[in-house]
Order: structure tokens, then sequence, then C-alpha cells
């Protein structure tokens, strides 16, 4: 049996996130993967049996990278704000800085192509922020709402920020995060 080669997964790997990015992720196949990694399609099939595989094992690649920059400088024995906006900016910085990587975790989000057991692996892997969450709201300091809804808020404003930030081709600066920052609080706060 062949030894992995990791050089050619990432290869693959980049050359679907570039096509989702320009087709989306129904609009990719095999062979467009294939073609844009300059590998052949049966080298394709050696690392991935199918198109599911691939996107599955991509997206669980993406959340392990994104939690990683998610909890950067978090401490769970911070007061609830500042451990709030640590998270938050560094998940501003994210999806900023690696944008290809979140449209296509958020394509993943809103298709079939994405296993129970992958979303119970990246379940896990964000559970540090629902905990954070749950304890603002014990403390009072943020609404007492359903934790999915206050984190698809957060998750929401920021997503939306960057988007047409980059779309429009506005900067984000300091100010603008620290602006951004407190709307999302004003809106989560008790």
């Amino acid at each position: 049996m062949k030894p992995r080669d990791d050089k050619k997964i990432d290869q693959i790997y980049r050359a679907t996130l570039d096509l989702v990015q320009e087709y989306g992720l129904a609009g990719i196949t095999m062979s467009k993967i294939a073609k844009a990694s300059k590998l052949a399609t049966g080298t394709i099939y050696i690392y991935f049996n199918s198109k599911d595989e691939l996107v599955n094992a991509l997206f669980t690649e993406c959340r392990k990278a994104s939690a990683a920059i998610y909890f950067t400088g978090y401490d769970t024995e911070m007061p609830f704000k500042t451990g709030f906006k640590t998270i938050w900016m560094n998940l501003l910085r994210y999806r900023i800085e690696k944008f290809e990587e979140a449209v296509f975790i958020d394509q993943c989000y809103h298709s079939p192509f994405i296993t129970e057991s992958t979303k119970e692996i990246t379940r896990k892997l964000f559970q540090p922020l629902h905990k954070l969450m749950e304890q603002g709201k014990q403390e009072g300091l943020v609404k007492d709402l359903d934790t999915f809804l206050l984190l698809t808020f957060m998750i929401g404003s920021i997503s939306e920020i960057v988007r047409h930030s980059l779309y429009s081709g506005r900067k984000i600066t300091d100010t603008v995060a620290n602006d951004a920052f407190k709307l999302c609080w004003d809106g989560l706060k008790a």
C-alpha cells in the first residue's frame, strides 16, 4: 500500500476550497477537483472514495483549524465578557483571514453532505463556546434565551460584517471591529 501523501491531500483540499468559492458546493465534481489540483482523477479516489467523503474530511479539518483560532488566548478563568470578546475577535479574524474556509463551512452547514458523525465532532470542538454562553446566562450578563439562538446571533453578525466588507472592498479596521463587537454585545446583553 502506498503511503499517505499529505502534500497531495493539501492540493486536493486547496482545490476544493477554491472551487467551492467559485461554483458552490453543489457545483463541484471529483473530476473538477482533480483538474484544479493538477492530479489525476484516479489519484483523488486513492485518498477519498467519494465527494461526500472528501467534503466531510475537509469540513472536519476546517472546523478543527477554526476552533484552534477561535480559542486562541481564551481561558475559562477569564471574566465572561473578556472571554466572550476574545472569542468574538478571534472568530472575526478567522473569517477575514480564512474567508474561503468560512464560505466552505457555511455551505456545508446548508448541504446534505455532512454526516451525523462529522456534526458530532464539530459539536465537541465548540463545547467551550457553549459553556461560555451558559456561564453568561447564569451570571445574568446575557439574555436568558436558547444558547443556540444566542450563538447564531453572534456568529451571524460576524459573518455578515465580514462578507459585506470583503464584497464591498471596505477594510475592517480596529475601530470597525470594536464597534461591531459593541453592537453584538448590546444585542446579547441582559
